[in-house]
């Protein structure tokens, strides 16, 4: 069932394989097998093909199933045989379609099991929906034909009834004179799931559940129609006035963006539809499961159908359907997770952009509950599809439909989960800041040199998702989303992505649309993996700049340099790096885009990485020193903050910006502790009272209470006014007015919350409006081609920039690689047992001595990748270290003591030598 040519042919041949087991009625809501109306004469012969075609099917599926019987059979397909493996129900159903498209043999003598379609119903393993006589069956389908064709002039309600009729006769054959309350194809109620469970379970009778499961979920129609709501109770007319005031609401709207199911519901009882689902759970899953996966299929096909083709189907409709099949509480389990699920996937990849907006809106609205459940069910798909898929180069999980196509329905989720958690205004943004586009004049002769141009970064090249846009969403709007951000990550398919063929897709992807790329639905994959995205981006970006170059040279004009190279003193590294970088982003600000090579004047070393550490550590050290006056420190939360009353200039501010966007650009983690908000308003998103939290705890608490304080004399109590106090680095007291002749105007219960928000726009957007937008100017020189805002979240940035924060050093043990050692040499053994020891400065000095960082990478130390090479025999010399390529030097010393007593040595005075 999980084969791509399984589900093609199972998707080919949905009029005979929906199945076996039941027979859906037609009507004007369903595709027919004819797209174009005809005469009576071709629905006949279609007809007749389809029964003989449902015929055959069934015989090979008994076949499969029962076998024929007999004891010396020869014929493969058959379970008599014995070379026949065993089959569940679902699997021969769908081995029986294959057979019936090779045609393949049939035995002789008709299996066991065939007459239960020329009988009454009765129980059966796989799940029997109804039974009918074929011949009855077949001039049952030439009356609905007919009745179709003579019904135009007819009311929808009148063609219902008719069409019900005959469906109802044959499930009814075996005793004409009983009622069956509950067929018809009428829609389920949560009374009537009520009544045939327990039915089902009270006589063991699960005939008349599954027949009813069969009618409504195989037909859209039906579906869309069941667990409706209910009319308000008591006065008869409540409910119509209700419905008339609504929609005067939403033609008198002023908005034309509003979102109408705020107002009308869904027309779906989604609570009712919920607790119908969990009384059907305590009847066995044997008696109905493998009918309703069928059914679940055959529902996906006919939307499938409706969506691409025939589209019949309101988005209304459509929309009701989903709802309904995500609400079933098995949809995450055996049959249902290989067969239903990815056909339910397949079908939603085709709902138009109106109805995937209102699918999102439903779910966050009405559905928080089931949100969880649906991930996680989407999730187990994804899973599944990667632990038994063996990937290869030529057949990528990119390739893989069932994984992509679970992707493209998980976006819609995601997009409802931000909707049903906190959201904020989404008019609270930065003003944008524009960067010069410097061309070079000869960077039109190198694409034409090399065309594939789709790889070249653009400014251009990430355009908005439409759903977003329909939905007017953007995730820096989510204060607080129903479900974490990081229960979207699906680890196990971003450690199987190969990230370069990913990367081409998604170049590829944004301007023909034709690949799929995992990088376009970027919330399902962890930072480690996005991270290393962002990394062959900026590195295509660094190794056009070097082509740049050579062309230069090539044509005989003055070649550029190939790189950023920075010539610093140790003890003017400030001094130094500002005043170059300065020089840099004023003669030609796309040099800033080459890859840096920093040289400390009077030291020998060639940077492979380690250099740029080093460097990027020391002036981190110092800029961000308060003494130096650019940057305050917060007390409470010991992260820094722009100081408000700077001497510094806006260059300054500006390549402080600049430095930290080298940063990422060249993939290296700083020693940097700002709170959230500066990632935030980096991003685009202004300050707000919830950024005040992490930024000063204890303000935030104290303007909460205030919030929260519902008292009447809370001007007495608070005594505050509009005017504000606050600290300058030198710890004089600053006065400002949130509003003029703010110091008369008192915080009252009225305008507290006016107050609130002012108080938290001035610290921090106003006060430091000037120092930001110029740090804002520099970060955005160096990443503004990049897809970081695409990909990243804000507190994803964070970890980009600072690293992870979990030091876990067992990961990094499973991790090391060694040279001349070995996991079990007596000198590793010792040195793991030392570093184990060690306190978490002492772990921060080793991780500074081999790698030039003292920071976890983006993905926990299991990505560091330490090597550990011995460099001979026992001796008095220390340990050295290539940062550049995270190589620790270790002699084989005798004795742990001695190990321990070098390496201390070592990381403990380490900086400007040892390092190279």
């Amino acid at each position: 069932m999980n084969s791509k040519n399984e589900t093609d042919e199972a998707s080919r041949g949905n009029e005979a394989s929906s199945s076996e087991n039941f027979t859906p009625n037609i009507s004007e809501e369903q595709p027919t097998s004819s797209l174009c109306s005809g005469t009576a004469v071709n629905h006949t012969q279609d007809i007749m093909k389809r029964t003989a075609a449902r015929q055959l099917i069934e015989r090979y599926f008994y076949q499969l199933l029962d076998g024929c019987g007999k004891p010396n059979c020869d014929n493969q397909y058959c379970a008599s045989s014995g070379e026949a493996r065993n089959l569940s129900p679902n699997e021969a159903a769908a081995e029986a379609i294959k057979l019936f498209y090779k045609e393949a043999r049939l035995c002789d003598t008709l299996p066991s099991k065939v007459p239960r379609t020329e009988a009454s119903a009765s129980n059966s393993d796989a799940g029997t929906m109804c039974a009918t006589s074929e011949p009855t069956k077949e001039k049952s389908d030439i009356k609905k034909q007919e009745q179709l064709a003579t019904s135009s002039s007819t009311s929808h309600k009148e063609s219902t009834s008719k069409e019900v009729e005959p469906q109802a006769s044959h499930n009814v054959s075996q005793n004409k004179t009983k009622t069956d309350s509950h067929s018809n194809g009428a829609p389920l109620t949560e009374e009537r799931i009520y009544e045939l469970c327990d039915i089902c379970l009270q006589s063991k009778k699960r005939e008349p559940l599954i027949r009813a499961l069969g009618e409504a979920f195989t037909q859209p129609a039906i579906l869309s129609r069941c667990f409706a709501t209910k009319l308000s109770e008591g006065n008869g007319n409540e409910g119509e006035k209700k419905t008339e005031r609504d929609s005067k609401k939403i033609s008198m709207s002023s908005d034309p963006d509003k979102d109408v199911d705020s107002i009308t519901g869904p027309g779906l009882d989604v609570a009712s539809c919920r607790r119908a689902f969990q009384y059907l759970a305590k009847v066995p899953s044997e008696y109905y499961s493998s009918a309703l996966v069928l059914a679940l299929k055959t529902l996906a096909d006919y939307m499938e159908l409706d969506l691409r083709i025939t589209k019949r189907m309101s988005i209304e409709e459509v929309v009701n359907c989903f709802l309904i099949a995500f609400e079933v509480p098995d949809l995450g389990c055996s049959d249902y997770l290989e067969i239903a699920l990815p056909a339910l996937c397949r079908a939603a990849e085709h709902l138009p952009l109106k109805a995937q907006a209102k699918l999102a809106r439903l779910w966050a609205q009405h559905c928080k509950d089931s949100l969880r459940h649906i991930l996680e069910t989407l999730q187990q798909l994804i899973t599944l599809r990667v632990i038994s898929t063996n990937y290869t180069r030529q057949f990528q999980v990119q390739d893989d439909e069932n994984v992509t196509m679970a992707t493209k329905l998980m976006k819609i989720v995601y997009y409802a989960n931000m909707l049903a958690g906190d959201m904020e205004s989404n008019t609270l943004r930065e003003e944008p800041i524009v960067i010069p586009n410097q061309q070079d004049p000869l960077e039109n002769v190198l694409d034409h040199l090399y065309p594939p141009t789709s790889m070249k970064s653009s400014k251009n090249s990430q355009p908005d998702d439409p759903l977003a846009i329909e939905l007017n969403i953007n995730v820096l709007d989510a204060r607080k989303p129903c479900l974490p951000f990081e229960e979207f990550y699906n680890e196990l398919l971003s450690d199987t992505i190969e990230m370069d063929i990913d990367f081409g897709n998604y170049k590829t992807e944004i301007s023909k649309g034709r690949k799929f790329a995992f990088l376009k639905y970027p919330f399902i994959l962890t930072p480690a993996t996005k991270s290393l995205g962002l990394y062959y981006e900026n590195r295509i970006r660094m190794y056009s700049e070097r082509r740049v170059s050579l062309l230069h040279a090539v044509v005989g004009a003055s070649p550029p340099m190939p790189f950023l190279r920075l010539k610093v003193r140790r003890t003017h590294i400030i001094d130094d790096a500002l005043v170059e970088l300065e020089m840099v982003s004023m003669e030609r600000a796309l040099d800033l885009k080459k890859q840096l090579v920093v040289e400390f004047e009077g030291e020998q070393g060639v940077d492979e990485g380690g250099v740029s550490k080093e460097f990027f550590q020391l002036i981190v050290e110092e800029i961000f020193n308060p003494d130096y006056g650019m940057f305050t420190q917060q007390a409470d939360s010991q992260t820094v903050w722009f100081n408000p009353t700077s001497f510094e200039t806006d260059a300054q501010f500006t390549l402080i910006g600049i430095v930290l966007g080298l940063a990422i650009y060249n993939n290296i983690i700083l020693a940097v502790n700002f709170p959230m908000v500066v990632y935030r308003k980096l991003m685009g998103k202004k300050g707000s009272f919830e950024d005040l939290a992490d930024w000063n705890p204890a303000l935030h608490s104290g303007l909460k209470d205030m919030l929260e304080y519902t008292g009447s004399d809370l001007e007495e109590v608070y005594y505050q006014t509009f005017r504000i106090c606050y600290q300058d680095v030198f710890g004089n007291n600053i006065f400002h007015d949130l509003k003029e002749d703010g110091d008369n105007i008192f915080v009252t219960q009225e305008n507290k919350k006016e107050f609130v928000d002012l108080y938290a726009d001035f610290l921090l957007n106003s006060s430091v409006e000037t120092q930001f937008r110029a740090f804002r100017r520099g970060f955005l020189m160096v990443t503004d081609e990049s897809p970081l805002a695409a990909l990243f979240r804000p507190e994803e940035v964070e970890t980009l920039v600072c690293g992870s924060k979990n030091f876990d050093f067992n990961e990094l043990e499973k991790s090391t690689e060694y040279d001349g050692y070995t996991a079990d040499s007596q000198t590793i053994k010792d040195f793991w047992s030392i570093v184990h020891s060690l306190d978490l400065d002492d772990k921060r000095k080793l991780l500074q001595f081999t790698t030039g960082s003292d920071r976890v990478p983006v993905g926990g130390l299991s990505h560091l990748k330490l090597v550990i090479a011995r460099h001979g025999p026992d001796c008095d010399r220390l340990p050295t270290a290539h940062t550049c390529f995270n190589v620790l030097l270790l002699p084989e010393y005798d004795t742990r003591e001695k190990l321990r007593d070098r390496l201390m040595k070592a990381i403990s005075y380490s900086k400007g030598f040892g390092m190279l």
